[in-house]
């Protein structure tokens, strides 16, 4: 199913990329939510004919180009190209005007094995909490179509990942 071996080696990287950063709002290791991540994408990964490693992988690394001074070399070199391109894919492109950001990563996330659009599900659905108290009405109900957006264009990828998405957008906001 996944390579035990390299999902440690990953999970040691991410631990190192992300320390001191805590989950926005809390005082929790970042760690978390990059765990509950990968947790999301191995409790639906089960079908023995498919390769989960580069899957797990990518749901451990997902934020390590965008929040952390990990490089791209260092993580090809690491985790090689085809782990690269899905965390490059799952990166949000900061050249690009806010409002071109999401649309811009979901083509690319399709362009890639549909594992790395496992990951992009799992991570809005551990996202899908309660949201931080400083947001706005508005800036919530944007966070929800945007989510439906991530369903709408990657849903296709994993039926149960879908359908998990599918439910925490149906209670969002789930209530405090």
């Amino acid at each position: 199913m996944w390579s035990s071996d390299l999902v440690q080696r990953a999970l040691r990287v991410a631990a190192q990329a992300h320390q001191g950063q805590t989950v926005p709002g809390t005082n929790l290791p970042y760690l978390l939510h990059i765990t509950q991540v990968a947790a999301e994408v191995m409790a639906v990964a089960g079908a023995p004919e498919t390769d989960c490693t580069l899957a797990v992988l990518c749901a451990l690394l997902h934020d390590t180009l965008e929040d952390t001074s990990l490089t791209e070399a260092e993580l090809e070199a690491e985790f090689g190209p085809a782990v690269l391109a899905g965390v490059k894919a799952l990166t949000k492109d900061d050249t690009l005007p806010k409002t071109e950001r999401m649309a811009d990563s979901l083509r690319r996330i399709q362009a890639q094995p549909p594992q790395v659009a496992w990951v992009k599900l799992a991570d809005r659905i551990t996202n899908l909490q309660v949201p931080p108290s400083h947001w706005s009405a508005e800036k919530i109900a944007a966070y929800r179509d945007e989510a439906q957006k991530i369903l709408a264009a990657l849903g296709g990828s994993h039926a149960g990942l879908a359908d998990r998405l599918e439910a925490k957008i149906a209670t969002y906001p789930p209530k405090a």
